[in-house]
């Protein structure tokens, strides 16, 4: 009689084959940069794979407006007109303190500028876990997407470009343990270094002495130093501040306020030239390289 389950390749003879294989994949990796255009070339192969992994969550939810009842329908849409005619609104006024705010930094001698241009893109894949917190977009080189573009959300900032491919192009979010970001106190404007921690809702606040005047409730804001990120965009609030005793800084911890584990559409951000919003420059804080960007279709905010 034949058996049931044809025994196979041991476990542990798989083992020996994959992990020198995998070893020499990594060093490979590091040493032969030729490999970056097979990995464009794969990348462009399993687009489709891609695509079709994330078609039934959008198919869902065109589904689920459609079988959206009537009234439902009508009280969702006078919401949206209600909250257009505000926002209308506090454009005008938008618009006029930012014409003012213009004016004012040209008198100082300021080389801060404002307008900068965004192009949408939907997320594909998205990894969080505790070592490795990247989501995968549907816009690449193609697209005019570059390596360090700041992305965000329609609340605040995500995180920023670190890989591209034609089709497609990787982002790591702020709250890596690998992304550092510099940001400031919208209330006071004190500035120090949010990094990541590897847990999706936990920026820390690295530095900062105890007496410093912060607290709970802050709104922390990107500063603009380091030339990536544009200055001013909502990056966290803070949500707890220790001071140790037999520390020297204190312990700050805030929650980013861009929604990291929900967001299905990003903006990838094409900054205008600017500089600190402060006029004296900080010589302290770590200086971070930004390639110029590409002229590529995009669209306004």
């Amino acid at each position: 009689m034949k058996p049931l389950f044809n025994r196979g390749t041991s476990a542990t003879a798989r083992l020996a084959l994959t992990v020198p294989l995998s070893l020499s994949l990594l060093v490979a990796d590091l040493h032969y940069p030729q490999l970056d255009l097979l990995r464009s070339t794969l990348s462009v192969v399993v687009f489709p794979l891609y695509y079709l992994a994330a078609l039934p969550a959008r198919l869902g939810e065109t589904l689920e407006g459609r079988l959206a009842d009537e009234k439902q329908l009508r009280l969702n849409n006078a919401q949206l007109h209600n909250d257009n005619l505000i926002l209308q609104a506090q454009l005008q006024k938008y618009a006029a303190l930012e014409a003012e705010n213009q004016r004012l930094r040209n008198l100082l001698g300021s080389a801060f500028k404002v307008g900068e241009r965004v192009l949408i893109a939907e997320l594909l894949e998205v990894d969080l876990d505790p070592y490795r917190q990247q989501v995968l977009v549907d816009k690449g080189e193609n697209a005019g997407v570059f390596i360090g573009q700041p992305v965000l959300d329609a609340q605040a900032v995500m995180g920023q470009v670190i890989r591209t491919n034609p089709l497609t192009a990787t982002v790591l979010l702020i709250t890596d343990a690998a992304h550092s970001l510099p940001v400031q106190v919208n209330r006071n404007g004190l500035r120090a270094i949010a990094t990541g921690t590897g847990i999706i809702n936990q920026l820390n606040l690295l530095h900062l002495p105890k007496k410093a005047d912060i607290r709970p409730g802050d709104l922390l804001v990107t500063s603009g130093l380091g030339g990536v990120f544009p200055p001013g965009y909502p990056v966290a609030r803070v949500t707890e501040v220790r001071a140790e005793s037999g520390e020297r800084f204190a312990t700050v911890i805030a929650e980013p306020t861009a929604r990291l584990e929900r967001s299905h559409e990003v903006l990838l951000v094409w900054s205008a030239p600017s500089t600190s919003p402060s006029l004296l420059p900080d010589t302290n804080t770590p200086a971070v390289s930004s390639t110029n960007p590409p002229a590529a279709t995009t669209t306004t905010p």
